[in-house]
């Protein structure tokens, strides 16, 4: 990724040199360069802002400094850039944005001064160059250094090789939509403060799930912006439970509501997985074979997801069948489902699999976004798709 920053200031953003950053440039996944603005006033006092038009305080930077700035820059690469200023009046960083920003191979950041560029610099270079006007929030800076130094590092860490261990991105704050749970370490009293007991419990389920409440809890209390009315999980056990013989008939019903398309649209011998043909005896003998677990909300069975070893390779745990009843996806329940199970998987797993229908776009959707890889070629069972990735230790 190649950064090209425009300022008056060029050592305020000499903290790209430092830490993480510097080390990416080190390493040539990051390629920061920096220009003088007043490089291009030709004035003897190097002039690059003046009044404004209709009367009012402040100065504006002038248009030709700029112009000749954006176009030497753009003269020194190939392709064409992505020019990025940071404003008050733009669209606001978000996680979503830093990843939209680590995909573009080129940018053009314009660090602006005083009341801002003058216009015309936007609608010029909206004629040879994408532009995007970001903000930092809602509140207003002396210039966009800083915002440069916030966005060149939000997009930079999520480029593949700049993290040390990449797979801590995953469970950071804003990165599926909720804030990070509280973290703790060594040692285990302080101030005769107590680590939860849950996280020295080693029960990888449990923690798993005491995250996942932790990062609902915290997100309603300080970003209650964030978190979608239908992510809030009123009334839901989402501590799974294990199946039971008793729940087979819930199971399959539930299993008949989650494909009911194929249920409509095919015969069942013909159906995907031949999950929606499956009677309770088959489900029972499928227990032979795959641990199941269940979710259950006011009594009704709502959401399921089973794992096992792969038979043909037994360090690799294979997860599958994640259902979640129609009317409450979108809740959570999924995400918290497949870490359950992920976290069930015995001490010498290596690698987790994930088996999901070609159609099924929201368990895929979710899977990629825990990090899960797609394999090549066609899934287990007809009409599936696998997916894996290393297991964290």
């Amino acid at each position: 990724m190649r950064c090209d920053i425009i300022s008056i200031f060029p050592e305020y953003l000499e903290p790209l040199n430092l830490s993480l950053p510097g080390q990416a440039q080190r390493k040539g996944l990051l390629e920061v360069a920096v220009h003088d603005l007043r490089d291009f006033a030709h004035d003897r006092h190097r002039t690059v802002d003046d009044t404004p038009y209709g009367g009012g305080a402040g100065m504006v930077m002038k248009p030709q400094p700029w112009w000749e700035a954006l176009e030497h820059v753009r003269g020194l690469g190939e392709g064409t850039p992505t020019l990025i200023v940071p404003g008050p009046g733009g669209e606001v960083l978000t996680q979503k944005v830093a990843r939209e920003l680590a995909d573009e191979p080129w940018m053009i950041f314009a660090c602006g001064r005083y009341e801002g560029i003058d216009e015309r610099v936007y609608e010029a270079a909206a004629e040879v160059m994408p532009v995007r006007v970001i903000s930092l929030g809602d509140y207003v800076l002396n210039g966009g250094e800083v915002a440069v130094l916030a966005m060149i590092e939000a997009a930079a860490r999520l480029l593949p090789g700049f993290m040390g261990n990449a797979e801590s991105l995953v469970e950071e704050s804003h990165e599926d939509g909720l804030l990070e749970y509280p973290v703790y370490t060594k040692p285990a009293s302080w101030r005769e403060r107590e680590v939860p007991p849950v996280l020295l419990s080693g029960d990888h389920a449990k923690v798993a799930a005491w995250r996942h409440e932790q990062r609902l809890e915290r997100t309603a209390a300080r970003r209650p912006d964030l978190l979608h009315a239908s992510a809030v999980l009123a009334g839901i056990d989402i501590v799974p439970q294990a199946l039971v013989p008793a729940d087979l008939g819930e199971l399959m019903t539930l299993q008949r509501a989650c494909w009911a398309g194929e249920v409509a649209g095919a015969e069942p011998e013909h159906a995907w997985w031949e999950a929606p043909a499956e009677t309770v005896d088959d489900l029972r003998d499928a227990q032979a074979n795959w641990t199941t677990w269940v979710v259950r909300s006011e009594g009704r069975l709502v959401a399921s997801v089973r794992a096992r070893r792969l038979p043909e390779r037994q360090t690799t745990w294979e997860i599958g069948r994640l259902m979640v009843a129609p009317d409450l996806s979108g809740r959570g329940l999924g995400r918290t489902l497949l870490e359950y199970a992920e976290a069930a998987a015995p001490a010498d797993i290596t690698r987790l699999r994930v088996n999901v229908d070609v159609e099924g776009e929201r368990v895929l959707r979710l899977a990629k976004k825990a990090k899960y890889r797609v394999m090549p070629g066609e899934g287990v069972q007809p009409g599936t798709i696998d997916l894996e990735k290393r297991r964290r230790n």
